[in-house]
């Protein structure tokens, strides 16, 4: 018996004995991604879903996509797997306007099911391969649809995520009958971060969210995801000049700074768009070089807190080896102006989906290791990103 076939037994045995039970849970007054309620946001990280067809993954007993229609004007599919699952949710539901109940199989009802706006899944997504669901999800999302995932992390013997992407049994329980066993996907974020990725879908956040109590060590994982939006055109970036760097032993910097209109790139006077940025300084940190090159190059003023530092880039120009470090900065003051001693002027705000071409390597480098789904073409570097 395969693992998915295991838990869609587990699943339609739980189900019975709930049916058996009479136990059916409310419909919450608020969208709940654990099982303490309170714990964590609500419906809000799901955007705005009035009238949006939105897909509740694995539904139960559809409480949840019940809350989202009359809440929220939204409109759900719920699909569930077990048949005595779903059975409890027609059971109570059926009719409810803005829910349609499907049993079946997710990744089946996606290849013809039109793209959703939104999709989220509460615990059940970890019992499917991610390599056979993730895709499914990416091509069942419309460009830029969200995809939240509440997953388990650390179980009730305090057992922590897998650090490699295979199921392990995992134990359903019900408080007056036999536990049930299963096998789950309880990867490690970084793992989950890397699969979403590989797949089509940009993290935003992972949140590891606890219950109340101290004596209960169980913690979920709470991931907000996106799917990326088509881009067919594809950028090109340029190196400055042909000629390698001089050899020496120096690592720059480059900013991302973030703002309503875009990010912010000026023209070097050898032709190359390019982010602010620069050397850093001997006995300099790397924060204090961002602030000083921001201020030197733009006029803009930040602060130590508006700065975060993304990872290292590496790579090398014939035989000279380039060390850049990534930034964003999110606050400033002033204006963006011209510095006259500077190399670098004529800044200006790009929207993000209308970058231009002729990018400055390094500063291509830096946004695509900030934001992998932006189409920029340049040469390789690895990227070591900071926790």
């Amino acid at each position: 018996m395969s693992v998915e076939d295991l838990n869609a037994e587990a699943w339609t045995v739980y189900g019975q004995r709930q049916l058996n039970h009479g136990y059916m849970p409310p419909v919450p007054e608020r969208l709940e991604w654990t099982p303490w309620e309170g714990v964590g946001p609500g419906a809000e990280i799901l955007g705005d879903v009035t009238g949006k067809r939105v897909l509740d993954i694995g539904s139960g007993p559809a409480h949840h996509a019940v809350h989202l229609a009359r809440t929220h004007d939204a409109q759900v599919t719920a699909i569930e797997l077990s048949l005595t699952q779903h059975q409890r949710a027609i059971s109570a539901h059926a009719g409810t306007p803005g829910v349609h109940f499907v049993h079946g199989d997710v990744v089946d009802h996606l290849r013809t099911a039109q793209p959703f706006d939104a999709a989220y899944a509460i615990g059940s997504l970890a019992f499917t391969d991610p390599h056979r669901s993730l895709p499914a999800l990416r091509d069942g999302l419309r460009p830029g649809a969200p995809l939240i995932l509440s997953l388990l992390h650390t179980d009730l013997h305090g057992r922590g995520p897998s650090t490699t992407v295979a199921p392990r049994e995992q134990m359903l329980r019900l408080r007056d009958d036999p536990p049930l066993p299963t096998r789950m996907w309880v990867l490690a974020p970084r793992l989950w971060e890397d699969l979403l990725t590989d797949h089509g879908l940009r993290v935003e956040a992972i949140d590891l969210l606890r219950p109340s109590d101290e004596n209960n060590p169980v913690v979920q994982q709470l991931i907000r995801a996106r799917r990326l939006p088509h881009r067919p055109t594809r950028l090109s970036s340029r190196p400055r000049t042909t000629r390698p760097p001089a050899p020496h032993a120096a690592i720059g910097v480059g900013a991302i700074v973030l703002g309503d209109q875009g990010v912010l790139l000026g023209r070097h006077r050898r032709g190359t768009l390019e982010l602010p940025g620069g050397t850093v300084e001997a006995g300099e940190s790397l924060e204090a070089t961002v602030i000083r090159e921001l201020a030197e190059e733009t006029g803009l003023i930040a602060r130590p807190d508006d700065v975060t530092l993304l990872g290292t880039l590496v790579d090398h120009v014939e035989d000279v080896v380039r060390v850049t470090v990534g930034a964003i900065v999110r606050a400033w003051q002033g204006e963006p102006v011209t510095r006259p001693d500077e190399s670098v002027g004529d800044w200006a705000w790009y929207p993000l989906d209308r970058l231009p071409d002729g990018l400055f390597v390094c500063s291509a480098q830096i946004l695509t290791a900030w934001r992998p789904d932006l189409p920029i073409d340049h040469t390789p570097a690895h990227f070591t990103p900071y926790a």
